[in-house]
């Protein structure tokens, strides 16, 4: 059973791997480059902070504390108890993977850090912030999306690896609400 989904894997990541062009290698570049990240977090922090004022620090601070946690648990964690090689380090896949210009990546891929805390931050700040910020919602999940995508695009993940980094990325930022909610009600009652 793990071999036959071995393959589908493999061949799904031919198959979107395959599809790059001259066009999109740039873009998908970019969109794995963790430095282009820091000022579209730090603008949804401005607007978190314009919005929600004093109560804005509890948001922040359970996000960096949820993003940290995605992290390291995809990359100081599970990769190094799953230990699969990512596609670019797969000797059978030699020559068939068209890489980006960042290379080929550490040597173990599942799961994939980068869509653990893509879709993190997407179903953290989905969850925790209100109505008004509806179209940043749906912004930030297009954008985890683009991510992960980008990841098998440039030839670091097989899309088992995303799936998996979605998935726990989905898990820890849903606990990490519940605690929010937990924090938020309890520092709520220490301000009366």
């Amino acid at each position: 059973m793990f071999e036959y989904l071995n393959q589908l894997d493999t061949q799904l990541f031919l198959f979107l791997n395959g599809l790059h062009n001259s066009f999109f290698d740039p873009i998908m570049y970019l969109l794995s480059d963790k430095d282009i990240w820091i000022p579209f977090y730090l603008l949804i922090a401005f607007l978190i902070i314009r919005h929600y004022k004093r109560d804005s620090i509890l948001i922040i601070i359970v996000a960096i504390v949820t993003l940290a946690i995605c992290d390291q648990a995809a990359s100081h964690l599970i990769k190094l108890i799953v230990e699969r090689l990512r596609p670019s380090h797969e000797p059978l896949l030699n020559g068939l993977v068209h890489l980006s210009k960042a290379g080929a990546g550490g040597q173990f891929g599942f799961v994939s850090s980068h869509t653990a805390n893509a879709i993190g931050m997407a179903v953290f700040f989905g969850l925790a912030l209100d109505k008004s910020f509806r179209i940043l919602k749906y912004i930030l999940f297009v954008w985890a999306i683009l991510v992960s995508y980008s990841r098998i695009y440039n030839g670091v993940h097989y899309p088992g690896d995303v799936l998996g980094g979605a998935l726990l990325g989905s898990g820890i930022s849903y606990l990490m609400f519940k605690l929010y909610l937990i924090l938020k009600i309890k520092f709520s009652k220490n301000k009366y």
